[in-house]
């Protein structure tokens, strides 16, 4: 099953990625090579645009639209897979804030996918579940605030790109904010070495008395409460889109490999049948959901229960393949085992399966 995606041309997507992001998969992974040219050529392709209002620049379509793109790159390469999703949530924050200065200014670079942008509030969503302490401090400076502290991990950045991430203000509340990653205000160091996913672009963040004037705010601190409202849904059912390519790509590999091994494979858990089957109804509830994100009328305990099912199901996906694969899976250049990898961080990144967990269980209690 797929996405309903009529808006955006897949056809040209499709070839977007055979021609300019397949050949590079191997250095991406292995390399940590940055696919920027990919990244701007489906911007010119309107893969990062389905949400924004056509004023922007934008299709002004649906999130279900996005995550099918998301999940049409994640089928050949889950970390690049990732970065689109970093992108397309900056897009989602951008046309859901309150204010329109910023949304002018950066909203049609960043839908274009001319302005690369990365999602810093990984910290911010854990922050709001009482799982650690917020990392970025803001005071205000006339209309606008300075910002100091460091997030430690924040993905598909470069020096002037642009960042979209959150603070606490010295007298209380929280804003979220937009800033230009100029290497005088802003410094980018890099991350240790991670198992996977090294082609993100992903580094250490420090803001330096780093200005922010107005029209970089998308929420000021009486706004910030009702914006995050706005876009959680959307920031958790788009990560599904990478989860999904990963999980078809793994179930193309396993029907391939049962053509000669389905003799010996049928003992396995997680079999062909029963990922088709689960992966169907987690694509369908997620278009449903978004639908409903579309419109702000989303139930979160939905929404929680609906990603760490799509989680999970990256895990057995992609495990299965490798166990249907055997010895070939265990190769480091193997498909298989780059998949596990890019699985686990479905599983791991914000909000983690944990995470979920941990939210998922508040909400039932407060029911």
């Amino acid at each position: 099953m797929t996405l309903n995606a009529q808006p955006v041309d897949l056809q040209q997507i499709r070839a977007h990625i055979r021609d300019q992001l397949s050949p590079l998969v191997e250095a991406i992974d292995r390399e940590g090579l940055y696919p920027r040219e990919f990244m701007h050529g489906l911007g010119r392709l309107n893969g990062f645009c389905a949400v924004a209002p056509v004023a922007y620049g934008g299709l002004g379509a649906s999130l279900a639209n996005q995550i099918e793109v998301t999940a049409l790159v994640s089928e050949t390469c889950g970390s690049t897979g990732f970065v689109v999703w970093c992108q397309a949530a900056c897009v989602w924050y951008l046309t859901h804030c309150p204010n329109e200065a910023v949304r002018a200014r950066y909203l049609p670079a960043v839908a274009r996918g001319e302005l690369l942008a990365g999602t810093g509030m990984s910290n911010t969503v854990k922050h709001l579940s009482g799982i650690e302490a917020i990392r970025l401090k803001a005071s205000r400076d006339g209309d606008g605030y300075r910002i100091d502290g460091t997030l430690p991990w924040v993905s598909n950045l470069a020096e002037n790109q642009l960042i979209i991430a959150a603070a606490a203000l010295d007298e209380g509340g929280y804003l979220m904010f937009a800033a230009e990653l100029d290497p005088q205000q802003v410094e980018l160091r890099a991350c240790p070495t991670f198992a996977g996913l090294e082609g993100t672009h992903t580094f250490n963040v420090r803001f330096r008395d780093t200005r922010v004037s107005a029209d970089q705010v998308l929420a000021h601190p009486e706004q910030f409460a009702t914006h995050i409202q706005r876009i959680k849904p959307g920031f958790c059912l788009s990560q599904i889109g990478i989860g999904a390519g990963i999980v078809r790509t793994s179930i193309d590999s396993i029907q391939r490999i049962n053509r000669s091994l389905a003799h010996v494979n049928c003992f396995l858990d997680d079999q062909h049948d029963e990922l088709v089957t689960e992966l169907d109804e987690v694509l369908e509830h997620t278009l449903a959901q978004a639908r409903q994100a579309d419109s702000a009328s989303t139930d979160m305990l939905s929404v929680l229960r609906l990603r760490a099912r799509a989680a999970e199901l990256s895990l057995d996906a992609t495990r299965s393949e490798a166990l249907h694969t055997g010895a070939r899976g265990y190769l480091m250049n193997h498909g298989a085992q780059r998949r596990q990898r890019e699985a686990l961080f479905v599983a791991i990144v914000t909000p983690a399966l944990k995470h979920l967990r941990r939210d998922i269980r508040a909400l039932e209690q407060a029911c």
